[in-house]
């Protein structure tokens, strides 16, 4: 009888665990800075920068979900760092979405003095990303749903048009997670997430993980992850791999629940528009054909009136918490244009629904909007 193959779910559950007699049913938290090493330094493990059981892991259970290996980094800013580093050589240019998360906008740009030539462009329009691609060695980074507008973009037709043009692809898979999508399938030759949103789902530690089938670019970028020093803590890891077991249960609810949010805000006479992938009638089937398991827990939408009402809005809500970041099991809202780095439109709120019932949750959004009316 043939072995079973077993789902993304299962590893996530088991990731790092053994099953020796006596072993912990868990991974457990390794704190040390050191491990005993003699003889040749380049084989085991030998200091807390070069490797650590609880980081591998986390490691385990990340790749898993697309099938591939990954590798940890203290936050999603430090993995985006390695990355770009480590496909550097050869190519100046980096293709960035215009509206795209804006830190890995102002990380690109302060590559600049270094080399680096960010070109922000819409990712909707692949024409453009091909001409742009023809112009000289370039990698490509996707993001998509995009933050904070939730646009989808064509993960296929960009993978072809950067394998024509002999460009890496990235995809920054925060807003998903590699549960709803998995961009390897469709041609990247890595995947970024932000583990300190969705994938972790707690609001409780600050990690990033780079995903990828090709070894040497994992080899290139742990490198970068020794030498800069962005290691993961490992109770951050630990804390990481105990909430990406309850990943599939967390974001089916949370994006049934934003789905149902986002609808009812389409009606709302203060709302003057509103973006969720499973709503916008132009790319709702692409939307689908990449993340047929459901859209994320992120929405977005614009108050038909000024920031300092937008701001009130926020201000007046009793459940949902008024904090940045997102996927946490808690919801969470703020008007994205407080950053000043952002270019979201003034008025717009960026809601992370969480696992509330979707009713106190639609109850609280619209006693905000009537009280700060």
């Amino acid at each position: 009888m043939a072995e079973p193959t077993f789902s993304p779910e299962s590893a996530l559950v088991h990731a790092g665990t053994e099953r020796r007699p006596g072993a912990p049913a868990n991974a457990p938290l390794v704190s040390t800075s050191i491990f005993v090493s003699q003889g040749d330094p380049e084989s085991g493990r030998l200091y807390g920068r070069n490797a650590n059981p609880t980081w591998e892991a986390l490691e385990q259970a990340v790749g898993a979900l697309e099938d591939a290996g990954a590798v940890a980094f203290a936050s999603g800013q430090a993995a985006a760092t390695a990355l770009m580093l480590a496909l550097a050589p050869g190519r100046r240019r980096l293709v960035l979405p215009s509206d795209g998360y804006y830190n890995v906008r102002v990380l690109a740009d302060r590559l600049r003095p270094h080399g680096a030539e960010p070109v922000l462009l819409d990712l909707l329009d692949p024409e453009a990303v091909e001409r742009a691609l023809r112009e000289g060695p370039s990698v490509l980074w996707v993001e998509t749903p995009t933050n904070p507008l939730l646009r989808v973009a064509d993960l296929a037709r960009l993978g072809e048009v950067a394998a024509a043009a002999d460009a890496p692809m990235i995809v920054d898979n925060t807003v998903a997670t590699g549960l709803l999508q998995k961009p390897l399938e469709f041609g990247a030759v890595a995947s970024l997430c932000s583990l300190t949103k969705s994938a972790s789902g707690h609001a409780d530690l600050v990690l990033g993980a780079v995903v990828s089938r090709d070894e040497r670019l994992l080899q290139a970028v742990r490198e970068w992850r020794t030498l800069s020093g962005g290691i993961p803590g490992p109770f951050e890891s630990w804390l990481a791999l105990r909430g990406l077991k309850t990943l599939p249960l967390r974001i089916v609810r949370q994006s049934e629940s934003a789905l149902a949010i986002a609808s009812r805000l389409t009606s709302h006479p203060r709302v003057r528009a509103v973006h969720y992938p499973g709503l916008d009638p132009a790319t709702r089937e692409l939307a689908r054909g990449q993340m047929p398991r459901g859209f994320g827990p992120l929405l977005s939408f614009e108050l038909d009136g000024s920031a300092a009402e937008a701001d009130a809005v926020v201000a007046a809500a009793r459940l949902i918490l008024p904090a940045t970041s997102f996927g946490g099991v808690e919801s969470s809202w703020e008007r994205r244009a407080r950053h000043r780095a952002e270019t979201a439109p003034e008025s717009l709120i960026r809601l992370s629904a969480g696992i509330e019932p979707v009713e106190d949750l639609i109850a609280d959004l619209e006693a905000s909007l009537e009280a700060a009316g």
